[in-house]
């Protein structure tokens, strides 16, 4: 169900501490932390704590959450001081756009230069 944990969602684990991650901020409704596996010198994923499996049914779900997801994106920018020569907020949405875990999550990467359009 929307918006519950899910015992299979790796990020829920994350939002539980069941699983660790190198967390940059933490507030009432979202979890940045460090990609594991990151494409820009300054790669973090700023997730909701509530479950949705991806940014659409979180925006319809939970605007306000979504909201916090995208103000914490540029809070993130800020802290990895990428904000100023400019950064991407990524929401991959269904695995043919390479979303791979089913938690909805936006990445930030800066610190390079990033082509458009991305490949």
């Amino acid at each position: 169900m929307a918006g519950e944990p899910q015992a299979d969602c790796l990020f829920c684990k994350i939002v539980a501490g069941d699983v660790p991650a190198t967390v940059v901020r933490e507030t009432e409704t979202t979890v940045a932390f460090q990609d594991i596996n990151p494409q820009a010198p300054s790669h973090v994923l700023v997730i909701p704590k509530a479950h949705y499996p991806d940014a659409a049914s979180l925006a319809a779900g939970a605007p306000e959450v979504a909201a916090d997801v995208l103000r914490e994106a540029g809070a993130v920018a800020e802290q990895e001081k990428v904000a100023g020569n400019g950064y991407r907020v990524v929401l991959n949405t269904g695995a043919g756009a390479g979303q791979t875990v089913f938690h909805a999550h936006a990445h930030v990467l800066g610190g390079r230069g990033l082509n458009w359009p991305p490949g």
